[in-house]
């Protein structure tokens, strides 16, 4: 049923919120978090480099678009491709880092290495990438397990949504037999009016052509010719 594709907003609200919150984390940790020495290099606040275009802002931008996207959609099909791209940035999120060094001039992470001690660059590569990443993963697989499933709810809305169209079809066929049964009715009363206007109307052209004294010749007594006298 057509139906069955609409999910109501509230089943997609709280991963679509998380993941906004979690891409927009992921685009801008790198940019504010050297400011409290959480960061990697260049550890400098609001430095732009194509490393963290590529390995931060775009994945982040893509897991707040697909969150944004299950957020507001109210069709299944659109809630789960939302649900796609923010697992999909989840997923980059996690490897992008290690595949980065397949494209850099001298081999080395195209993000830069973390910076501080060793139980902070842990926490850097976990809140940077892989933690983040596998997070996004996570509300995304239950953004798409939560779409994916046609609720109690979603069938009995369709069932009802279906029976209220076939009742308006049903509705809509018996006005138009009823509009169509009335212009015939009115059809055929002007017609019979019409054929009994015309039978008055025969019967007094008979009579008329028929009367003795508006068809009879004017006799002898009523012709003279001109010039002429009756004599004395």
């Amino acid at each position: 049923m057509p139906g069955m594709l609409r999910v109501p907003r509230s089943r997609g609200a709280l991963s679509g919120v998380l993941l906004v919150l979690l891409g927009a984390w992921g685009a801008l940790i790198p940019f504010v978090g050297p400011s409290f020495h959480y960061g990697y290099s260049p550890d400098r606040a609001w430095t732009y480099t194509s490393g963290r275009l590529w390995l931060d802002i775009l994945p982040g931008a893509v897991a707040m678009l697909g969150g944004l996207i299950a957020l507001a959609a109210t069709t299944r099909p659109a809630a789960l491709f939302g649900a796609w791209l923010a697992a999909m940035s989840g997923a980059w999120f996690v490897v992008g880092q290690t595949l980065s060094t397949l494209w850099t001039a001298g081999g080395g992470p195209a993000a830069g290495y973390p910076v501080g001690g060793t139980l902070t660059r842990a926490v850097e590569q976990i809140g940077f990438f892989t933690g983040l990443g596998a997070v996004i993963i996570f509300f995304a697989a239950l953004s798409l397990g939560r779409f994916s499933v046609v609720g109690v709810r979603e069938v009995k809305r369709a069932a009802a949504d279906a029976a209220a169209a076939d009742q308006a079809a049903a509705d809509r066929a018996v006005a138009e037999q009823a509009a169509a049964d009335q212009a015939a009715a009115d059809r055929a009363a002007s017609e019979r009016i019409a054929a009994d206007h015309a039978t008055v109307q025969q019967p007094a052209a008979e009579r008329l052509g028929t009367d003795p004294a508006a068809t009879a010749e004017p006799g002898p007594h009523q012709r003279s010719m001109p010039g002429s006298h009756t004599a004395p």
